[in-house]
């Protein structure tokens, strides 16, 4: 267990350094964060008794998005990975005495919290103090703040625990490429990170919410938001875990069949 938390360390050291990269990321996700509030708004005061948040929850959701996005963003994962994999490099992990997807998994934790914690609070600084409809509000609650925590990490581990079979599968493929196109736009749809599922008709949302995408960022989002109810959120969280636990072995598994069969070329 000390190797993997010495790789998240060293992971997480790393991530803290690309200060620059961090200011880019900043800039870049409030222009997106204010051009989706201004199309949302322009929505609303058409029609605002049509949507099933209110534009304050709606704000709430986007700006939280935006703050920790490197939390939730498959299209972020580890390129050097997938170069290890397609380059060969990958033989020298399988030689050492580790486990290679609690190697893969440390470090892809410590990459995401480094860019989120760069990131994130100048975002929910400056939202905060945002007029009302354009800038995020509280919590509803402090209970639904807790819960907010909560299903932020089962999101961040859910989103890991997915990109690592994404990882997995490329040890069967000539290129990762169309992988992860496929499953980038998977996640972006069904995920809540181009529309929140609540907008979404009730027959989809209700199979999209079982589907281990909403249990990324869907979830953390509309609880602090407020647009869940208790017995939504007891649901959700629920199908967090079980979808964490299917993906972890089931990625886990796949790992272990893949470093078995695995050919490595060249000299």
């Amino acid at each position: 267990m000390k190797k993997y938390v010495s790789f998240y360390r060293l992971r997480f050291t790393m991530g803290l350094q690309y200060r620059a990269a961090a200011l880019a990321g900043i800039v870049t996700q409030f222009a997106w964060g204010f051009l989706e509030i201004m199309v949302f708004q322009a929505f609303y005061k058409a029609e605002p008794e049509a949507f099933p948040m209110t534009m304050s929850a709606t704000a709430s959701y986007l700006w939280m998005q935006q703050a920790f996005l490197a939390f939730f963003a498959t299209w972020m994962m580890e390129n050097e990975i997938f170069d290890s994999i397609v380059n060969g490099n990958i033989a020298y992990s399988l030689c050492r005495p580790i486990r290679v997807y609690n190697m893969w998994f440390s470090q892809s934790m410590a990459s995401r919290i480094s860019r989120a914690v760069l990131r994130c609070f100048p975002i929910l600084a400056v939202a905060a103090f945002l007029p009302e409809g354009y800038g995020m509000s509280g919590p509803e609650s402090i209970l639904h703040f807790g819960l907010f925590l909560i299903t932020l990490l089962l999101g961040l581990l859910v989103t890991v625990a997915f990109c690592m079979i994404v990882y997995v599968l490329a040890f069967f493929t000539i290129s990762p490429q169309g992988l992860r196109i496929v499953f980038t736009s998977m996640v972006e749809f069904f995920s809540g990170a181009i529309i929140p599922l609540p907008f979404f008709p009730d027959k989809w949302r209700m199979v999209m919410e079982l589907l281990p995408f909403a249990s990324m960022q869907n979830v953390a989002l509309r609880i602090y938001s407020g647009s869940m109810s208790v017995p939504e959120m007891k649901k959700a969280i629920i199908v967090q875990v079980v979808w964490l636990m299917v993906l972890v072995v089931s990625g886990s598994l796949l790992s272990r069949y893949a470093e078995k069969k695995v050919t490595i070329q060249g000299g």
